[in-house]
């Protein structure tokens, strides 16, 4: 078992996770149960797929771990540019949110394509 604390891009994930929730607790009050729910779920979960994967046996089983993270961090792109295009967040914090995300998403391919090769 790997210590999924110990993973950059698990690093990355939580913090881009904190400043989801920190955000998110700016929108307006009926979207609590929407978008407000939605965001953090695919955000958290980017994370939280990690860490389960680390807690696998194989790598075969850790990588599809990661490829379920790869497609909550494609979630969260849309919904951070749902929230950017409905005015919930400025330009400037998509911008930030999109880029903590981009990377994520390199990481996690760069991390596939380790555990697949091997």
């Amino acid at each position: 078992m790997k210590d999924y604390k110990k993973y950059l891009v698990w690093q990355k994930s939580h913090q881009l996770t904190l400043d989801v929730y920190k955000l998110s607790a700016q929108y307006p009050r009926e979207e609590t149960f929407n978008l407000v729910s939605q965001i953090k779920r695919s955000s958290s979960s980017i994370a939280t797929n990690i860490a389960e994967g680390c807690g696998r046996k194989s790598d075969k089983d850790f990588s599809r771990f990661l490829y379920i993270s790869f497609g909550s961090a494609n979630e969260l792109e849309y919904q951070i540019l749902l929230s950017k295009d409905l005015n919930f967040i400025s330009a400037e914090d998509y911008e930030k949110l999109q880029l903590q995300t981009e990377k994520i998403k390199k990481m996690l391919s760069a991390l596939i394509k380790t555990l697949n090769a091997s």
